[in-house]
């Protein structure tokens, strides 16, 4: 934290920032529900924001603070430098740093920072001895925009699942978006189109959860600014376009030993899960109903999570098909044995998700918790009774019920921290019952000549 002296760090950046001719920096930082805020500064300002910080009022950002309690602090991250490749053109350069949040009265990290609540979480890994490693895989749709520069539902093209131009018209656009991410530092591994017309994906490496974390809040960032210099809209609204499939933002995790050596690894398993995995993935399933409300946080996430669309809905895992809750993918080393949650979906709040789940799973690892047998048939198939017979539920249905799941789930509403819990669910609770008296198109459609 600032404490009036910089540190290797700050002052190599702020050499990156005289070099580059850096002329502002955007402060970042997220609310509760994982939207991306921003003080900007003039670069001059580096210094002092190092060592003393950055004064806000945190009693406009939503979650955060009552008016009587306003003043809050922003610490920049150096780790997290970065010039911004839209202003890249320029004669002068801009950039940011991702911050943590300071309560100004105690001086000691704010509460109400999801970037905390998930330090937290990464803290009590590393007491019980584990580094824990994420890797996401967020989806997208791009639109046209009409004459007034508004987002229309018109994709950018009608290819299909890994399509090639001149079906998949948006390449040029995916390659922009994949020059800026790498120009921020990120590690790019695959970009394909997806299922839907006008949805795709780019995937980043492997890193620590907080990095991880970071990227993905980075990552929306600049594919919404590079979609819009191409006069495009970029959405990570997880169902955009009804009947066919929406984004989701499948999440492999890992945990790393103190001696670097990969935890969820055994090669004398059947699945090479050792039974460090398997309490973490049963942990992972017994608190899904709970974690859905916070990786699924929005009315139209479940929109999405319904069968049929190849989104998971049934609290399972499988070494072999996509229609579990949980997978475990083929590891050709042992570094890379992980476990997939495929429910989350890119509108999330990355802070928060990522801080649930290893909760979830570090519960099972300290309770020892067995983990079911997997299911290697096509639950999509399943009728309810058969679902029944191998003892699978059903993951909450709506966001009023992830919700009262969040609530009634003491581990994952402790995991959010004293602050955020109840602003989290007092949020979410006020938008399900705005969505509850709201009428929709399809309603008007259906019954107002019909009766």
């Amino acid at each position: 934290m600032a404490n009036g002296k910089l540190t290797s760090a700050d002052k190599k950046v702020l050499d990156e920032i005289e070099e580059n001719d850096v002329d502002f920096l955007r402060l970042q930082f997220t609310d509760i529900l994982g939207t991306v805020k921003n003080v900007a500064v003039p670069a001059r300002q580096a210094e002092k924001a190092f060592t003393e910080g950055i004064y806000f009022d945190g009693s406009s950002i939503e979650g955060f603070v009552r008016i009587q309690e306003s003043d809050m602090r922003l610490v920049p991250d150096p780790d997290t430098f970065a010039i911004l490749p839209w202003r890249a053109d320029e004669e002068s350069a801009a950039a940011r740093m991702i911050c943590d949040v300071y309560d100004t009265s105690t001086d000691e990290p704010f509460e109400g920072d999801p970037r905390h609540v998930l330090k937290q979480a990464i803290d009590r890994a590393k007491e019980m001895g584990y580094e824990v490693n994420f890797a996401p895989e967020p989806e997208f749709f791009m639109f046209e925009e009409d004459e007034t520069g508004r987002a229309t539902t018109e994709t950018a093209d009608h290819g299909g699942y890994f399509d090639l131009a001149p079906k998949d018209l948006a390449s040029d656009v995916r390659r922009d978006i994949i020059y800026g991410l790498e120009d921020m530092g990120f590690e790019i591994e695959a970009s394909h189109h997806e299922v839907a017309r006008g949805q795709y994906e780019i995937n980043f490496e492997y890193e620590d959860a907080l990095a991880t974390a970071d990227n993905v809040a980075t990552f929306r960032t600049v594919v919404r600014a590079i979609a819009a210099q191409h006069d495009l809209h970029a959405t990570f609204m997880p169902k955009p376009i009804p009947k066919i499939n929406g984004s989701g933002m499948h999440t492999h995790m890992s945990l790393l030993e103190e001696s670097g050596e990969n935890a969820f690894h055994d090669e004398d398993d059947e699945f090479n899960l050792s039974d460090t995995a398997r309490s973490y993935l049963a942990g992972v399933l017994e608190h899904a109903p709970a974690i859905t409300a916070v990786a699924n946080p929005t009315v139209n996430s479940y929109k999405r999570l319904v069968p049929g669309y190849e989104a998971p809905v049934y609290v399972a895992w499988s070494d072999r098909n996509r229609s579990a809750l949980v997978r475990k993918p083929a590891a050709r080393v042992p570094a890379a044995s992980r476990i997939e949650l495929r429910s989350p979906d890119p509108s999330c709040n990355p802070y928060l998700a990522f801080a649930v789940m290893i909760h979830a799973g570090l519960d099972g690892i300290e309770r020892d918790l067995e983990c079911p047998d997997p299911i290697r048939e096509n639950i999509y198939e399943f009728d309810e009774q058969k679902r029944k017979e191998y003892g699978i539920d059903t993951l909450p249905s709506n966001l009023g019920e992830a919700v009262d799941a969040l609530e009634k789930d003491e581990i994952i509403y402790e995991a959010l921290g004293d602050h955020v819990a109840p602003k989290f669910v007092e949020a979410k609770s006020q938008e399900f019952e705005e969505y509850l008296v709201d009428v929709s198109e399809w309603e008007i459609d259906r019954y107002l000549e019909t009766f």
